[in-house]
């Protein structure tokens, strides 16, 4: 816990700090990212330039500028600002914290708790801020990557304004690349050689992360090599630093797109061989393993469907294993759904199925729903027979009626052809009586 003062941004041997610290930006026109709360306009922005800053919670993944969000709020509204870890402190140092926040109110100051990390306190350091907050006696900024709704006790959460930031995007963190190899308090004293591809390169492995970013440019320029006074950072140089062939991945993301439709393509052809090595070259090169779980749920309804539907069940199993443990653990639980969705029994009948649906509802969009399908909540729509011979299917011993639900121009037509293949035999087979059993029953 530190106490900082209006003087936080004040240069403290620079040159012996990380390049993060040195290049952390002092006002929301250095910030990058994040425009959608601090973009001209944009309400973040409004309340910061307007002094109408209340308690907020900052969700969202690391290295994405929450913990500098605070420090400029804290710069640009003139309030004392400290720093409070929720890995290191409790109840004792919260109780120390308030006091001092006390005593800043009695002489006329606002302070600014930012409290990092804020879902690893447990309820009771959560309800230390309460009364605090609710007085006024501080502004609480809390910073979380996990879901607040679940991780902040509801109490508090009600008297914090939640904002969302985003991962960084690979354009972003270029441009804070080439401004820390040109801003004086980055590598601008310096004369450093790299090119635009290496860039994108390290920003590709970041992942949305400026601090990875920054830490892996800051390893680059000491490990570059010296030549009549330039630094020169070469390909081999950003693949020893970061143990990935990130130049895998071209600027323009051919190369990207060619690797998940292969990993797409080799499940498909139940090669789980192909489908891992696929798998394997993505991670090694640094791709977002929540983007490769997202390719394989897809996979799993559009190419698996209802001819095995746990199918699914793996497949957001495993996105939400990559989401709770992160690479590179989460690599083992990837592996397991592609090989799962490798050898599952296929079937594209439920997207055929769709496709052929949104033909029609595409060129019919003004089909009027069947009146005996309508809902009628008031007095005038059952007047005008909305819901008239309804046939409630819990009320029929087979469960069934032969009740129209299509639009009159689209009787007869079928979209859902199952196949014999793996559980879906059995949905054919269910869908085949269930045909024969209208038929029979057709007035």
């Amino acid at each position: 816990m530190n106490m900082e003062e209006d003087s936080l941004f004040a240069p403290r041997d620079e040159d012996t700090q990380p390049l993060a610290e040195r290049l952390r930006p002092r006002t929301l026109d250095e910030f990058v990212g994040q425009r959608h709360l601090v973009g001209e306009g944009k309400i973040l922005r409004r309340l910061i330039e307007g002094d109408h800053v209340s308690s907020m919670i900052f969700w969202g993944p690391p290295g994405v500028g929450k913990t500098t969000l605070a420090r400029i709020i804290a710069h640009s509204t003139k309030s004392s600002f400290i720093n409070f870890s929720a890995v290191t402190s409790g109840i004792k140092e919260i109780r120390t914290v308030m006091q001092q926040a006390e005593e800043n109110r009695r002489y006329g100051d606002r302070t600014i708790v930012f409290v990092d990390e804020i879902h690893r306190f447990n309820k009771a350091q959560q309800d230390a801020f309460l009364p605090f907050v609710e007085k006024g006696s501080i502004v609480l900024i809390g910073a979380t990557t996990e879901n607040p709704s679940f991780e902040v006790n509801g109490a508090l959460l009600s008297r914090c304004k939640v904002f969302v930031l985003k991962a960084l995007t690979t354009d972003d963190i270029v441009n804070l690349l080439k401004r820390a190899i040109h801003d004086e308090r980055g590598f601008g004293k310096q004369n450093v050689s790299i090119d635009d591809e290496l860039l994108s390169a390290i920003a590709t492995f970041a992942n949305g992360d400026a601090r990875m970013a920054l830490s892996t440019l800051e390893m680059a320029v000491l490990n570059g090599d010296e030549n009549g006074g330039v630094t020169v950072i070469s390909s081999e140089t950003i693949e020893q630093i970061t143990s990935k062939k990130s130049l895998l991945y071209d600027k323009k993301g051919e190369e990207h797109y060619n690797l998940i439709s292969a990993l797409h393509k080799s499940m498909r052809n139940s090669d789980p061989d192909a489908a891992v090595y696929w798998l394997a070259r993505m991670l090694e090169a640094g791709e977002d393993p929540l983007y490769i779980a997202r390719r394989v749920t897809r996979f799993a309804a559009e190419d698996v469907g209802l001819a095995d539907p746990r199918a699914i069940e793996i497949a957001v199993a495993a996105y939400q294993a990559c989401h709770f443990i992160g690479v590179p653990e989460c690599n083992v639980h990837l592996t397991e759904a592609v090989i799962y969705m490798s050898l599952a029994p296929k079937s594209n009948a439920m997207e055929s199925a769709y496709f052929a649906a949104r033909d029609d509802a595409m060129n019919m969009l003004d089909e009027p729903v069947p009146l005996v399908i309508r809902n009628a909540p008031t007095r005038l729509m059952k007047n005008l027979g909305y819901g008239d011979g309804y046939q409630y299917a819990h009320d029929y011993a087979d469960k069934l009626t032969t009740m129209q639900c299509l639009p009159d121009s689209l009787v007869g037509h079928e979209y859902y052809h199952p196949t014999e293949q793996g559980v879906e035999g059995r949905f054919k087979k269910r869908l085949e009586d269930i045909k024969e059993w209208k038929k029979n029953h057709a007035k």
